[in-house]
């Protein structure tokens, strides 16, 4: 039996993260862009100056909603994990160098479409019966499309409510367990034979955590993330900058091979690599599976940010998509690239590539900072992942009360991620995690016209505003940016 359900979910999976779903994906994205004249590239300096600006700025959220800066954390906490460190290195394994250049690609166009998503959860979002903002892919569908289409808002629901028990919180926790094991094996501070009774210790901590975290509410959700995602983000940062730097002589060849190894990967892979299609596919497939644009899980965070402007935070998918693929995944892949350490080019990789890149590095001693990092990731995505699902299942049966026994269930389920050999639990969770971009895709796809309606009437006001105050456009701009926004109706 179950090795007909593996046959039946490798097929799938094979589809749902193949060449279809990348064309599709990325027609998306390319059409997005069209759409909006490119807004990711023409307003990038303004997403920057909006997004970090109001960063900065302290302010509180209103009750059963999150300070714009916690929206963002909270999303980028769940996109930000050990895809980042795994999955950039299974790519260029896998597909070469090469494969970081159109991770970049994805990335360019995923601005576009993070940003289309945001814009139309905030725009699209309800308040329920707790008071509490909601939004995601499945409230754009139910209010902006035709009643004959909501059957794809609770197809994207039960998607999202199976995918976040694996790939949110199972696979992440086995994570976590394995990044402790090695380093307490490494300094000899447990036997192999303790492991298994390590691991059910461990499992119920980060079970009573999650629990502690998710049944606070969105305000505690909110108040962790923006603790955590930024510690961890700098403190991935400098690592991974250290290896660059101590490494600067090998960064024109790595660049180099970049570069080329997008267009003839053989060149660079010594032939182990020779497929130009090969090299784009897992640039493009770990691009989208690290930054999320294209599946819509981000925006449901963004739905409960304290704000009245759809494209305000809209400007915040930029900057996430920016930040998790072209600042962190890129780091990883110069970790990797720059460290000079040997790639099996053509097999199979992950998490202890990068790894190795460090150590390599650094020494061994770095493995414990690496730990943490991987720790801190993997934690962060769980807490994302399970606000995630709690606001799917609310959807799916029409309750918020279904919450609470949802964010219990979820919780107890990292014991289980601690202890147990996943094995097949993590393939079908991807191929649901692939499944819910489908519906959100046709959703975006019908609702370009508000994205664009939305955004022209953003800047129309304040070139409008501009003109009758006499001042630049730029200045308004400014204004808007340091103004204290009303709180959200």
């Amino acid at each position: 039996m179950l090795s007909v359900i593996e046959t039946i979910n490798t097929t799938v999976n094979n589809f749902i993260w193949g060449v279809p779903a990348m064309i599709c994906i990325i027609g998306v994205g390319l059409y997005l862009s069209i759409r909006t004249g490119f807004l990711q590239i023409r307003k990038f300096p303004y997403a920057m100056k909006t997004t970090v600006g109001r960063m900065l700025r302290k302010r509180e959220a209103s009750d059963g909603r999150m300070t714009p800066f916690q929206a963002v954390c909270t999303a980028l906490a769940a996109t930000v994990g050990t895809g980042n460190i795994a999955g950039v290195a299974g790519a260029i394994a896998i597909g070469g160098p090469g494969a970081v250049f159109w991770m970049w690609i994805s990335a360019l166009l995923g601005m576009c479409t993070k940003f289309s998503e945001v814009t139309l959860a905030v725009h699209f979002r309800e308040t329920n019966e707790n008071g509490e903002l909601v939004g995601g892919p499945m409230y754009y569908i139910k209010n902006g499309l035709k009643k004959h289409w909501h059957w794809l808002a609770y197809l994207f629901s039960a998607f999202g409510v199976l995918t976040v028990f694996g790939t949110g919180n199972a696979t992440q926790v086995n994570t976590i367990t394995a990044a402790v094991n090695s380093a307490l094996i490494n300094y000899n501070l447990i036997s192999s034979d303790s492991i298994s009774t390590a691991n059910l210790i461990m499992g119920i901590i980060i079970a009573s955590l999650v629990a502690l975290v998710l049944l606070g509410g969105i305000k505690r959700i909110g108040q962790v993330a923006e603790k955590l995602v930024p510690f961890m983000a700098v403190f991935y940062i400098i690592l991974a900058l250290g290896v660059v730097f101590l490494n600067f002589s090998r960064i024109p060849y790595v660049f180099s091979s970049i570069f080329k190894g997008a267009f003839t990967p053989a060149s660079v892979t010594g032939g182990a690599v020779g497929s130009f299609f090969m090299s784009m596919k897992k640039g493009v497939s770990r691009g989208i599976f690290s930054n999320e644009a294209g599946l819509g899980t981000g925006s449901i965070a963004h739905a409960c940010a304290d704000t009245r402007k759809p494209v305000k935070q809209g400007f915040f998918g930029i900057f996430e998509v920016f930040t998790d693929t072209i600042v962190i995944c890129t780091l990883t892949a110069l970790v990797i690239l720059c460290s000079g350490i040997p790639v099996s080019y053509g097999a199979a990789a992950g998490a202890e590539l990068t790894i190795l890149g460090f150590t390599s590095t650094y020494g061994s001693w770095v493995s414990v900072f690496t730990a943490v990092a991987m720790c801190c990731f993997a934690f962060s995505t769980i807490i994302g992942w399970g606000l995630y699902g709690a606001r799917c299942c609310e959807f799916l049966f029409s309750s918020s009360r279904t919450t609470k026994p949802f964010m219990v269930l979820y919780s107890l389920v990292a014991i289980l991620g601690a202890t147990v050999d996943l094995g097949l639990l993590w393939n079908i969770a991807e191929t649901f995690n692939g499944l819910m971009a489908i519906p959100n895709m046709i959703a975006l796809f019908a609702l370009s016209g508000v994205i664009v309606k939305e955004t022209r009437a953003f800047f129309q006001h304040a070139k409008e505003e501009a003109l009758a105050e006499h001042r630049s456009f730029e200045e308004v701009c400014e204004e808007n940016l340091n103004e204290e926004e009303a709180p959200a109706n």
